[in-house]
């Protein structure tokens, strides 16, 4: 059975986001994650316009770091938050801007923010030693109200 081809021009453009932390941007990469975290500005920038998507470059002061040479650092998080989990909230609340039609700078760059707002949340109630992904994840309303 055959099936029809598609011309480049018929498919989709969609804009795809990356949100490694440094051990994954160092398997990407094929450079050490020492190298990375001594170069995270480089590496995420290079990688955006290599593959032209958006990174987000997980780690102290993610940073975000597109195809056009922008970078976002931010400010928001602590270290609580390097724990199992807190990676996929990330993924989720980009996801979830995407969704909505947000263009993939916009979304990293809010969801980096919102992400960080709520970890800096829970920590005032859990302390940063015994911090989860669960916390950050029910401080999210309250962090994406204070935002809006």
């Amino acid at each position: 059975h055959s099936f029809p081809t598609r011309r480049s021009s018929d498919l989709v453009k969609a804009e795809c986001v990356l949100t490694p932390h440094p051990g994954e941007m160092a398997g990407l990469t094929g450079r050490s994650a020492d190298y990375i975290q001594k170069n995270r500005k480089k590496v995420a920038v290079a990688l955006a316009k290599k593959y032209n998507l958006t990174v987000a470059l997980k780690g102290y002061q993610t940073l975000v770091a597109d195809s056009a040479g922008r970078v976002f650092v931010n400010k928001t998080g602590n270290p609580g938050m390097a724990t199992g989990g807190t990676g996929d909230i990330l993924t989720g609340i980009i996801g979830s801007l995407l969704s909505q039609g947000v263009t993939a700078w916009d979304s990293c760059c809010l969801g980096v923010y919102c992400h960080g707002l709520a970890g800096d949340l829970a920590v005032r109630d859990k302390g940063q030693v015994s911090l989860c992904a669960v916390d950050l994840l029910n401080q999210l309303p309250q962090a994406i109200k204070s935002i809006a």
